[in-house]
């Protein structure tokens, strides 16, 4: 009725056998994600700071990158060089989403400096949005 199963199973059923793959735990996969959305929250904040320079944008510039360095082992990332901007509206938008998704992910590791730093970064860029001089003055 049915074909025997003629090769072995790709799935390990034995405790003892040693996988032939690299397994990460839960907590270096949250590193991982909490320092790709950092890493992406501090590009779009540097590109920020090339369409409206501020002392703030750049302290936040360099938080993040600790943070992302800290999450790294000790490398750091790439910086963007500020340069000239598209919509500072849409910049924001992006920045608040990526650092409400660093929130959730910092949340769950129980990570408090990112948490803060994440929290931070939401609430300037909810103000930048409620401004509009902030928003016209980037153009």
């Amino acid at each position: 009725m049915y074909e025997p199963i003629r090769t072995k199973s790709v799935h390990s059923t034995s405790a003892d056998t040693l996988p032939d793959f690299p397994h990460r735990s839960r907590e270096e996969e949250l590193d991982i994600q909490l320092a790709g959305h950092l890493a992406a929250l501090l590009a779009v904040t540097d590109e920020l700071r090339g369409s409206h320079p501020s002392a703030d944008l750049d302290t936040a510039g360099e938080r993040l990158a600790a943070q992302v360095t800290r999450l790294r082992g000790g490398r750091a990332p790439v910086r963007a060089t500020p340069a000239s901007a598209g919509d500072p509206c849409a910049l924001h938008q992006r920045a608040h989403a990526l650092a409400g998704r660093a929130l959730v992910v910092a949340a769950s590791r129980a990570d408090t400096a990112a948490a803060i730093l994440a929290a931070e970064r939401m609430d300037a860029h909810t103000a930048a949005l409620a401004d509009p001089r902030e928003l016209s003055a980037a153009h």
